[in-house]
């Protein structure tokens, strides 16, 4: 199969959308998913917020497994959203992945792995001194792969968050 991976526009709100329900489904969160097609519209084309690269597969939707989104020619079978950062220690703009999805069905095929390679290629090309992500301590599949990348976990940082009451509260509304 002929393999490709591309810049999303404004086009692909429902396949982003999707993407972004089923990794939620994925990652035993899908009741904190508060985004919409429009919302995610506006934030990623309008505010360009972020970035997403689709991974597709050249073919006949019919004759493509299970229930990838079509586009075309091509069939929709991951995603990558990514943004820009900053290091303030190295001066310089680094890439940071949010979020990378495969079909179940496709992976083991080498899409995930070209999702990172064009995303690497990316934050060289940009001049970013680092390309970091997080990653679910439950899901060792996915260590798995980005060990086998050659990434290495940082474990002596912890993220922390602030949402809702306790972030208003901060913010003094």
């Amino acid at each position: 199969m002929n393999f490709r991976i591309r810049e999303a526009n404004p086009d692909d709100i429902d396949i982003i959308f999707n993407f972004i329900c089923e990794l939620a489904e994925y990652e035993k969160l899908r009741d904190d998913v508060t985004a919409t097609p429009e919302l995610l519209h506006e934030s990623l084309f309008v505010k360009k917020q972020a970035e997403v690269m689709i991974a597709e597969v050249a073919g006949d939707p019919a004759t493509i497994v299970g229930s990838a989104y079509n586009s075309g020619n091509y069939t929709a079978v991951g995603f990558a959203l990514f943004f820009h950062n900053f290091s303030t220690f190295k001066g310089r703009a680094c890439l940071y992945l949010e979020d990378i999805y495969v079909k179940p069905e496709y992976r083991g095929k080498g899409y995930g792995k070209q999702l990172i390679k064009e995303l690497a290629a990316i934050a060289v090309n940009r001049k970013c001194d680092r390309f970091e992500w997080s990653v679910l301590d439950w899901n060792e599949p996915s260590i798995k792969f980005y060990k086998s990348l050659g990434a290495i976990p940082m474990d002596e940082w912890t993220v922390y968050r602030l949402t809702g009451e306790s972030l208003k509260k901060l913010a003094g509304l």
